[in-house]
């Protein structure tokens, strides 16, 4: 049976091969992108893959929580559920490091952005829904002042700790959704994938997309991920791996999503 399924940042990279792969399966597309021009481009290039299902668009810069907030109220306005939500979009290098709201920008986009995404959408969720979280391998322990805006962090330390934050936030609200909610599942799609973020970050071609496309529609879709809420897949080996070790420590999980919490309730 068709879904309905939301990918943020599915204009290019690994969101983009995921949503071929779900738009040729006939499932019905919400896809997500900053850029309305080039969103456009690319709903009518998916459109047109054969057996593609329905497709809507929604524009909405993620490093702006108000934005964040529309974009929630926009999907909930024309959707009474929807099955599966793919937080993909991210940022590593960029020329504007720190928000209008003084925020480094791969916290916001990486990490508070998800998280006030699913908590917005969580109403239209069933607990047979999933939620897929990028996550990466590249994880370093989260300095909650430079989440708070308080400290600055080179690019890449900043997105190390943008990741492991996402994955502990996914950990900390399945434990505390528990059976209530949607399985909600951190995956590290593969490393050095040929995106434009690794091109930009690391000035090589990285590896084939497919790899990460791939295991987000298996995340998404199959019966393999459906008890994993609260785990961490990690795709560079193949299999549900621990991750960073604070990323299983209850104290810290429970302190990055309390510093979230006040960000968005800022």
């Amino acid at each position: 049976m068709p879904k309905t399924i939301l990918i943020t940042g599915s204009t290019d990279g690994i969101g983009l091969e995921t949503a071929k792969l779900l738009v040729a399966a006939g499932h019905k597309m919400l896809l997500h992108g900053r850029n309305p021009a080039k969103l456009a481009d690319v709903a009518k290039r998916l459109a047109a893959l054969p057996g593609a299902g329905a497709i809507e668009t929604f524009v909405a810069d993620l490093s702006r929580m108000a934005e964040v907030e529309t974009l929630a109220r926009e999907i909930s306005a024309a959707h009474d559920h929807i099955d599966v939500l793919i937080n993909n979009a991210g940022i590593l290098k960029t020329d504007t490091a720190i928000t209008a709201a003084g925020l480094d920008v791969r916290f916001a986009v990486n990490t508070i952005a998800p998280y006030l995404l699913t908590r917005q959408l969580l109403p239209l969720m069933r607990p047979d829904g999933r939620v897929v979280n990028l996550s990466s391998a590249a994880q370093a322990p989260v300095d909650l002042k430079a989440l708070e805006g308080q400290r600055q962090l080179s690019a890449m330390e900043a997105y190390a700790q943008s990741k492991l934050a996402l994955t502990m936030w996914s950990r900390h609200m399945a434990e505390d959704l528990k059976d209530q909610g949607p399985a909600i599942i951190a995956v590290n799609p593969g490393s050095l994938l040929a995106s434009k973020m690794v091109r930009q970050g690391f000035g090589v071609a990285g590896s084939d997309l497919a790899i990460g496309a791939t295991i987000l529609v298996r995340a998404a879709l199959e019966a393999e991920f459906a008890a994993a809420s609260g785990r961490y897949f990690d795709n560079d080996n193949g299999r549900f791996a621990a991750p960073h070790p604070d990323g299983l420590d209850d104290g810290k999980c429970a302190e990055v999503v309390r510093v979230i919490e006040s960000l968005i309730r800022a």
